[in-house]
């Protein structure tokens, strides 16, 4: 079976970085399989097919019917991740064009990356019955124009699956997004990784043998970063912590000290942003964010506990890493806390 390196890439994301216990390259449907939710496909596919018809001349299905759209399906990379929460299931299309995505002309590329989408939306209803969920297209580069065709038309797709009452998070990682979200979060856990079945990871393992570059440091001069980085040590520079991993500290003192409504308005509304966590916390994800109503707890927060600061509920990053030689969050964790204990 032919693996390509994107595919291998997005598996290593869905059990690194999104924790997914299990996770299957080139997923493809069974013949044997019997397809549940029939009335909810058909309704999905008749809705969509008119709308897409209507508004951009799109023939999104041809003349097929649902079954054969999911019969037909694949999906390049789809892992599921089980927590105290329950499961969740990633479904995940990723293409690599070295000049830019293209599968013909700039219509005929967009259309075929909203067949996606609703195909694999299909797929996880009606072979998982499962209502819920994240889909994702994945392409290193889009060029503009086409990159705006697939976000209008996605905007479309979220307003048809919210018809029939499907929660799917449908988005798009491309350029500098797929860069951030994908590629360098893979990159930071490559060196604890041994699988040699992982082709990405033991390429990027061996480029590394050959790297003699340092990694780019944020500039930013700020009193906690420069705190942290000058007091960096193979101890903790508050007792009592040192034999705590960083992750419990986050969930027990760090969220002691924000929910005493001590920690100014201000500055909680800054540790909604990435880029004030990355310098405050060498995160690589806003600390905080807020808990929706209806919506499902994001990738890359914890389940609990639940924070809560002038009567908002938040979820607290779970994103954290210490390692002396690498990616180390402990010391600007600490140093924040010390500063922030009253």
């Amino acid at each position: 079976m032919k693996i390509e390196m994107g595919e291998s890439l997005i598996a290593s994301w869905l059990k690194h970085i999104q924790k997914c216990q299990l996770v299957q390259m080139n997923w493809k449907v069974s013949p044997e399989w019997e397809f549940t939710n029939k009335d909810i496909l058909r309704t999905l596919m008749e809705k969509s097919n008119a709308l897409f018809s209507e508004k951009y001349g799109y023939e999104i299905y041809k003349k097929n019917s649902f079954e054969q759209l999911i019969a037909q399906s694949e999906v390049d990379v789809i892992g599921i991740s089980f927590d105290d929460d329950g499961s969740r299931i990633y479904a995940v299309d990723i293409a690599f064009h070295e000049a830019g995505l293209n599968y013909g002309s700039r219509r005929e590329t967009t259309e075929r990356v909203v067949k996606k989408y609703l195909r694999t939306a299909m797929c996880i209803l009606g072979c998982f019955n499962l209502p819920y969920g994240d889909i994702i297209f994945a392409s290193p580069k889009i060029n503009p124009a086409i990159c705006t065709d697939i976000t209008n038309a996605l905007n479309d797709v979220r307003h048809i699956l919210a018809e029939v009452n499907l929660e799917y998070k449908v988005d798009l990682f491309c350029n500098e997004r797929f860069d951030e979200v994908v590629l360098q979060p893979v990159f930071s856990v490559c060196n604890n990784v041994s699988d040699t079945s992982e082709l990405f990871m033991r390429s990027m393992q061996l480029a590394k043998l050959f790297d003699t570059t340092k990694p780019k440091k944020l500039e930013v001069d700020t009193p906690i970063r420069k705190a942290a980085e000058s007091s960096f040590s193979h101890k903790d520079c508050i007792p009592g912590f040192e034999k705590m991993k960083i992750a419990e500290i986050a969930r027990t003192a760090l969220a002691d000290i924000l929910q005493r409504d001590s920690v100014s308005k201000e500055e909680i509304e800054k540790l909604q942003t990435k880029e004030y966590s990355k310098v405050h916390f060498d995160l690589q994800y806003p600390l905080l964010v807020k808990v929706s109503e209806f919506g499902t707890r994001p990738p890359r927060y914890m389940a609990k506990p639940i924070i809560k600061c002038y009567g908002q509920k938040y979820y607290l990053c779970s994103e954290w890493f210490e390692k002396p030689d690498g990616n180390n969050d402990r010391p600007f964790l600490l140093e924040w806390i010390k500063q922030h204990q009253g």
